[in-house]
């Protein structure tokens, strides 16, 4: 069976197929190589790695990648689909069974579409693309429908397209503050991207300063996710305590196509 194959029918894997130890140690070699980096970075810029919480991002990838991973001790894992993420974690949850599930954390990453944030509010843990009022909202009702706290991010647009996803800096307060406005929903910090051809540092640099001024509104905010594969040295350089790193563990995505 092919990755592709794998990601199409990850409920089924996650309780079918036996584990794949070849799959394992390939798992096992690029989570050391980006455990590595990431202590370098700390290194550099004098902070403990013990500050950094590692996201990785299975979008694409099957169930089965997410139980082995789980093996290696990742806890956090980020999805921007929802029905991929929805129905991969169904089954991941009910794989690991009671004791497992409690020590695993789903981020949704991915721009939210109103009418599908109350699903989202149903599985997530944390929503890191909060980038609307309306949004907002929609996360508010599914919390409730649910009977579950979230944990949200606002999404920062560092290049000024918000149609791309990403509340402008200049907006952000007001956003923060309707945030922190509802019962069920508390207010961790904020996540930007890079934008494409953009030097890393300065666009996390931009992203340090809206994070220091929405902290000073709300001391609880204090979690900053930014850099990936390839820039994940740069945001800890600007303070990042999560980063999301899909490649650089499990490879290229496969296509579903």
């Amino acid at each position: 069976m092919t990755a592709s194959d794998r990601a199409q029918s990850g409920e089924r894997l996650a309780s079918d197929e036996p584990a794949d130890e070849s799959r394992l140690e390939e798992l096992r070699a690029t989570l050391d190589v980006v455990s590595a980096r990431i202590e370098r970075g700390c290194a550099d810029a004098g902070r403990d790695p013990g500050e950094v919480t590692l996201v990785v991002v299975t979008k694409y990838f099957p169930a089965s990648d997410v139980l082995l991973l789980h093996r290696l001790g990742v806890r956090h894992f980020g999805e921007n689909r929802d029905q991929e993420a929805g129905e991969k974690f169904r089954a991941v949850r009910r794989a690991l069974g009671e004791a497992g599930r409690d020590h695993l954390t789903l981020h949704f990453i991915g721009q939210l579409q109103s009418n599908k944030a109350g699903h989202v509010a149903g599985y997530a843990d944390v929503v890191q693309s909060v980038d609307r009022p309306k949004i907002v909202s929609a996360l508010d009702r599914g919390a409730h429908a649910a009977d579950r706290r979230l944990r949200l991010l606002l999404q920062v647009s560092l290049d000024g397209d918000t149609a791309r996803g990403g509340v402008l800096p200049e907006a952000a307060d007001e956003l923060a503050d309707e945030v922190a406005a509802h019962e069920l929903l508390t207010l961790k910090g904020v996540m930007a991207v890079a934008p494409l051809g953009a030097d890393a540092d300065a666009a996390f640099a931009r992203l340090r300063e809206v994070a220091d001024r929405i902290r000073a509104r709300h001391p609880g905010a204090d979690w900053l996710s930014a850099g990936m594969s390839a820039d994940l040295e740069a945001g800890l350089r600007h303070g990042a305590t999560h980063l999301r790193v899909g490649t650089a563990i499990l490879g290229s995505r496969p296509s579903l196509l």
